[in-house]
């Protein structure tokens, strides 16, 4: 009988994360990871890499994949998503919205992309509306998670830079929209991850995060990694507070994270076997 109590409590640790009491906790608060609504995307959109709304336009999704220079929008559920190329091919990872109405297209060297949301919809292209190119404005290393603000502010993590042990803590910036329209670093901080407990699985080695976006309604920061299938939630001075562990087989690749203006998230997957998904997590606010 005992082995069976002990065999049912490494289970549970395997399956859950926790919290910093140490109780065992499945989901961040208002959410249930274990059953989302499903969007499945079309083949345009197979490597879908990052996803945002305008802030208080919750009627359509933004979405980058990593390899055309294409900006797609449709509706959550819809039958069709619409696009515009803003660059050439490319590895692209991550777009954010600053100003409310600007979006920055994150490549992965730390290069940024930037042109006016205005000039997104009507057309396949921009309509020869300008499309700024800012190169490796970030330091040199793998990026793959922007975040934008209303006041011309973006954050950065790195997936991968040399300065980062990566065990312990992963680099992020702070960028700052200049009077010309380029963006310029303006502080450096460290995102501790030592107090993750993450099974071997999980860690393989490093902690690398995919994505980032900071709740509306609590204004905590979630981040996300596809390769260690582990969701962050963090306060907003950066300090952790929970991991969640994330169900490989409806977490196939996650890359993408979004909030809409209700604190519904929403977690893109690249295809792997089948076609890429987005799901939709409902938020219920706790009382």
């Amino acid at each position: 009988m005992m082995k069976i109590i002990n065999l049912l409590f490494l289970m549970v640790l395997a399956g859950w994360a926790c919290g910093d009491s140490g109780a065992p906790v499945a989901s961040p608060p208002g959410y249930d990871l274990k059953s989302p609504e499903k969007f499945v995307m079309g083949e345009n959109l197979h490597e879908i890499s990052g996803i945002v709304f305008l802030p208080g336009k919750d009627d359509s999704l933004y979405a980058i994949e990593d390899e055309d220079g294409r900006l797609f929008y449709f509706k959550p559920g819809g039958d069709k998503a619409e696009q515009v190329k803003f660059g050439k091919r490319g590895d692209y990872e991550d777009v954010a919205v600053v100003n409310g109405r600007t979006f920055v297209v994150l490549r992965s060297d730390g290069s940024l992309y930037v042109f006016a949301a205005g000039d997104v919809r009507g057309g396949e292209k921009l309509q020869g509306k300008e499309v700024n190119e800012f190169l490796n404005v970030l330091p040199e290393g793998e990026y793959e998670g922007l975040y934008g603000t209303s006041d011309s502010t973006l954050y950065a993590l790195c997936k991968n830079c040399k300065q980062d042990d990566q065990r312990d803590g992963v680099s992020g910036y702070k960028l700052r929209q200049q009077r010309d329209g380029s963006f310029g670093v303006t502080e450096h901080f460290t995102v501790d991850v030592s107090t993750i407990n993450l099974s071997k699985e999980q860690r393989k080695g490093k902690f690398r995060p995919s994505a980032l976006a900071r709740h509306p309604i609590t204004h905590e920061w979630y981040i996300l990694s596809s390769v260690n299938k582990i969701l962050l939630v963090l306060d907003d001075q950066w300090k952790m507070k929970t991991a969640y562990s994330l169900k490989p087989s409806l977490f196939k690749q996650p890359e993408g994270l979004a909030f809409d203006s209700k604190g519904n998230m929403y977690i893109s997957n690249e295809g792997v076997d089948g076609n890429a998904n987005v799901l939709l997590f409902k938020y219920n606010q706790p009382r």
